[in-house]
């Protein structure tokens, strides 16, 4: 149980690192790279808000292992679980533009969930090309 809770805060801390940066790279070529200036601070807490956050995710998915859970309800349980973290996060680091009004920060809510969509389906679709694989592996050896 140790190592998985491990590998599952390491894949976290991977997963939330890649998409800080990507939309900091997207970001930076949506503005110019040229006109887009990262502070210190702001890359430290890029960087430490996307761990946690990441750790949110990944630590949530454990719901998953509770098989009584309908699906639905287990992807609810991470999907609450790893945006209420994001959303806080966001907040505190200033990545949500609350001061802007509610219309940005809309518009950032649901970017996030997007994002947030985009890479649960990856996964999804990851690990059920990998357990039909294994179960393939399986009837093979039968």
């Amino acid at each position: 149980m140790k190592l998985k809770i491990i590998e599952r805060l390491a894949m976290g801390a991977f997963v939330g690192c890649f998409i800080v940066l990507l939309v900091m790279v997207i970001g930076s070529y949506a503005n110019g790279p040229q006109n887009v200036f990262f502070t210190g601070n702001e890359i430290i807490g890029a960087f430490f808000g996307s761990i946690i956050v990441g750790w949110a995710f990944s630590l949530a998915g454990l719901v998953y292992e509770k098989e009584e859970l309908a699906f639905p309800l287990q992807v609810m349980i991470q999907m609450l679980t790893g945006m209420g973290v994001l959303f806080v996060v966001a907040i505190f680091l200033g990545w949500m533009p609350v001061n802007l009004g509610i219309g940005p920060v809309i518009t950032w809510i649901i970017i996030a969930v997007i994002f947030a969509t985009v890479f649960w389906l990856g996964f999804y679709i990851y690990y059920k090309l990998l357990a039909k694989e294994l179960n393939d592996k399986i009837k093979n050896i039968q």
